[in-house]
């Protein structure tokens, strides 16, 4: 007889425990143990090590897989059980590591592979490829494609949260803190009185009386400045939506600015300034013939405007025209920082509401969450948990679906926050989404090549392309060390099948086969491969901390950031007053509950992992294990120095230091 020295490790989240017998069978290249029990009660509460002893007639060889199974106690219900990990050191001597990371709720047998990455092509057992085909094969009945909306990346199949498989589900910690925040939102901010509200504000200290309940130092900063040009211009660049400012060559011929409109003085031109790369252009053309929501019965407004900026010689952006439609028209005035206090200051609440409803659909919804959805299910059809590329994205895709789905059903369903209190809102929502999803490039995924083609590469102040070129080039070369230990040649790539169907299913699900997109179809080199693999990455961690987690410190004081707006914009100039902006900005209630979302989404949860954390311990390879490590040390050089710039400035950039950046779209 010869023994194997088996190691269990229960995971330590919450409720990981079973008082259940586990059974295990080891199978190798050479033969297989027989089914044995461990049935101590006490090996597997959470976080516990238990040591076993697997006894076989001879050696059975290379481990390959191991197949385990839990039953309930006589008289006892089934449990859920949640193994992190199991190693088994054979009597040759060598140690076989096996990562499970998922719970087991039922007696059905489940197969793990031993931890070695393998690609589909150099996995040569027999028994291997059977449990990869069969786990991918049971993927692709638990992970259906659906459309919630025609024209819109598609989503994962799900009735309600329950029937989401376990592995993708919040945790318990995650799930409790999320329905207690979204519970008492209202009751946390002080506002749970006026929910119901629907009166319009009458002065800027009513507000600032409901603002007062929860503040934060930007949000703070947001109330004393939000009126001032200097401050509206900065949002740009490092707002929740720096991506639409893009240097400005040509004006739009909708947009019939001349030197005389904005130099009253002579001594600069347009074309002049142009030439030097100081103005800059906003168009939210996006916008441009959607319906916008009806809110407590009343019509709201929403336009498409285009704003003109300029570069100071004191490195300032400061808006300089702003027309509020996309034709130009007598009844379409073009408003300028000469013009009344309120005539200009209405135009900028104009502005700022749009740039809520481009933010909230097209920057961080399709941009963000949605493509991150389409990833990880690709992720989850096509490539088992023994892939290489699989263990590098798992982490990658946390909370990611069930998120989603909370936001189809919370958000933006009929009678979702989203659908009920925004200007875009209900029909509008759709039309934004589809007319955004047509300007999604891979091009302008990738942030060196989107700062490229906006421009911007030599703004001064620009934060967000500051830090994120950083964080770009980390997660590269973190990504082309992985990859470059299992891919060392594009033959490889191209030869393996199950990464040609993640692609493919990219492709065809998340941009609608839109050769436009330029995503490719399939991969024909390393490059390839390690370039939209770091898109990836980058996408649903740093892209998506840029652009959701200040919404909060921008969005709580309502005026810099209006949800929707009661009355049309002026037609003429001269009769705007300060009653006409407190009409104009939206009612109580669309108030207080566009605060309580915002509160919510901008919430840390408490299981929050950042950036280059990864708690399972999917690879066991030195090289990969090296050069993780060697990423986390690179993150951590950047915080630092994130945080010794923003101890200069006068609005502190925080979103994209890792470690405030989550691993995955997981709020």
């Amino acid at each position: 007889m010869v023994d194997y020295e088996v190691t269990v490790i229960t995971g330590s989240r919450l409720y990981s425990f079973t008082y259940d017998y586990i059974y295990i069978k080891l199978v190798g290249t050479d033969g297989e143990s027989d089914r044995t029990c461990f049935n101590t009660t006490k090996a597997f509460v959470s976080g516990a090590v238990s040591y076993f002893t697997v006894s076989c007639p001879t050696s059975i060889g290379k481990l390959v897989l191991i197949e385990l199974d839990k039953q309930p106690l006589l008289l006892f219900p089934e449990d859920s059980w949640f193994p992190a990990k199991v190693a088994v050191k054979s009597p040759e001597g060598r140690t076989y590591n096996f990562p499970i990371y998922r719970w087991i709720t039922d007696s059905e047998v489940y197969r793990f592979r031993e931890g070695t990455a393998l690609r589909v092509f150099e996995d040569d057992h027999h028994l291997g490829r059977y449990s990869r085909e069969q786990e991918l094969q049971e993927r692709k009945e638990d992970y259906r494609w659906d459309e919630y909306k025609e024209g819109m990346p598609h989503n994962m199949k799900v009735d309600d949260p329950l029937s989401l498989p376990c592995e993708v589900r919040f945790s318990f910690t995650k799930t409790t803190e999320f329905l207690y925040t979204g519970a008492t939102g209202l009751a946390e901010l002080k506002l749970k009185g006026l929910a119901d509200c629907k009166n319009n504000w009458t002065s800027l200290d009513g507000i600032d009386r409901v603002f007062c309940c929860k503040r934060t130092d930007i949000s703070d900063y947001v109330q004393e400045h939000w009126k001032e040009d200097a401050f509206f211009g900065y949002q740009f660049l490092n707002g929740t939506n720096p991506m639409l400012i893009r240097r400005c060559t040509t004006l739009p011929s909708n947009f019939p600015v001349t030197d005389c409109m904005v130099f009253l003085h002579g001594g600069c031109s347009l074309a002049g300034e142009m030439k030097k790369g100081n103005i800059f252009l906003c168009d939210y053309k996006h916008l441009e013939g959607v319906r916008a929501n009806i809110i407590n019965g009343k019509q709201q407004y929403l336009m498409a405007p285009l704003v003109l900026l300029q570069k100071t010689p004191d490195d300032k952006l400061m808006p300089i025209a702003i027309q509020l439609k996309q034709k130009p028209a007598e009844d379409n005035p073009i408003f300028f920082p000469t013009d009344s206090e309120y005539d200009w200051l209405l135009a900028k609440i104009f502005v700022r509401s749009a740039d809520f409803s481009e933010h909230q659909l097209n920057v961080h919804l399709l941009r963000t969450h949605l493509l991150a959805e389409v990833f990880a299910v690709s992720l989850l059809r096509n490539l088992p948990m023994v892939h290489p590329l699989y263990k590098l994205l798992i982490p990658h895709t946390r909370y990611t679906i069930q998120i989603n789905f909370l936001a189809r059903r919370t958000l933006i369903s009929k009678n979702g926050v989203f659908t009920q209190f925004a200007a875009s809102g209900g029909k509008g929502l759709g039309t934004i989404l589809r007319n955004s999803l047509s300007s999604v490039t891979y091009r302008s995924l990738c942030i060196p090549e989107d700062i490229a083609d906006r421009g911007l590469e030599d703004v001064p102040n620009f934060y967000y392309r500051d830090d994120g070129l950083r964080l770009w080039d980390i997660i590269h070369r973190f990504v082309k060390g992985i990859l470059g230990y299992y891919y060392k040649n594009d033959c490889e790539v191209k030869q393996d099948s199950e990464l040609q169907k993640w692609i493919s299913d990219i492709f065809e699900h998340g941009f609608l086969s839109k050769k436009s997109s330029g995503i490719p179809q399939r991969f024909s080199t390393v490059a390839e491969l390690i370039q939209f693999v770091t898109m990836v990455i980058f996408t649903g961690s740093a892209q998506h901390a840029a652009v959701n987690t200040g919404q909060y410190d921008y969005g709580a004081w309502m005026p810099n950031t209006p949800s929707s707006l009661q009355l049309p914009p002026p037609t003429t100039k001269g009769k705007a007053t300060e009653a006409t902006m407190l009409n104009t900005l939206p009612d109580i209630s669309t108030t207080v509950n566009g605060m309580s979302a915002v509160w919510l989404l901008s919430k840390q949860s408490s299981d929050f992992v950042p950036l280059g954390q990864y708690p399972e311990d999917h690879f066991n390879a030195e090289t990969p294990l090296r050069v993780i490590m060697d990423f986390q040390k690179e993150l951590k050089m950047l915080s630092a120095n994130i945080k010794a710039r923003n101890k200069d400035l006068e609005v502190p950039y925080t979103y994209l230091d890792p470690e405030e950046v989550e691993n995955s779209v997981a709020i």
